[in-house]
């Protein structure tokens, strides 16, 4: 087996950790904001199904900061307010959250990155 094939096989199995959490995120946390009259409206905007669970995944991974600059851009209706989410979310949520969307970034990231690698030729 090449090491292409391994570091494919590492994302791989990184992407599905991610597919399982994006299931659990989305049934333990987003469905109670979305649900509550409060928050339903803060969840930015859905440009897929789903597309919501990756914005309140944003909003409690990324730094504040970050996303207080996402939420004053003229783009601000797409992403989750963070201070709505942090404000209805426990604990347990925001683990979820950081951990689906950092194993969800990290393994589309190396994806994106063996297969530029590999059209460049390092793995040839």
């Amino acid at each position: 087996m090449s090491l292409f094939s391994q570091l494919l096989a590492v994302s791989a199995v990184v992407g599905f950790f991610a597919l399982i959490f994006y299931v659990i995120f989305g049934q333990i946390t987003v469905r109670k904001l979305r649900k509550n009259a409060k928050t339903k409206d803060a969840l930015g905007s859905e440009l897929a199904s789903g597309w919501d669970i990756l914005n309140v995944a944003k909003a409690l991974a990324l730094p504040i900061s970050w996303s207080k600059k996402f939420e004053n851009s003229p783009l601000s209706f797409m992403y989750a307010n963070s201070s709505v989410v942090l404000e209805y979310t426990n604990k347990l949520d925001r683990f979820l959250g950081i951990v689906f969307f950092w194993l969800w970034l990290v393994s589309g990231s190396m994806m994106i990155f063996l297969i530029l690698l590999k059209y460049i030729g390092v793995f040839s």
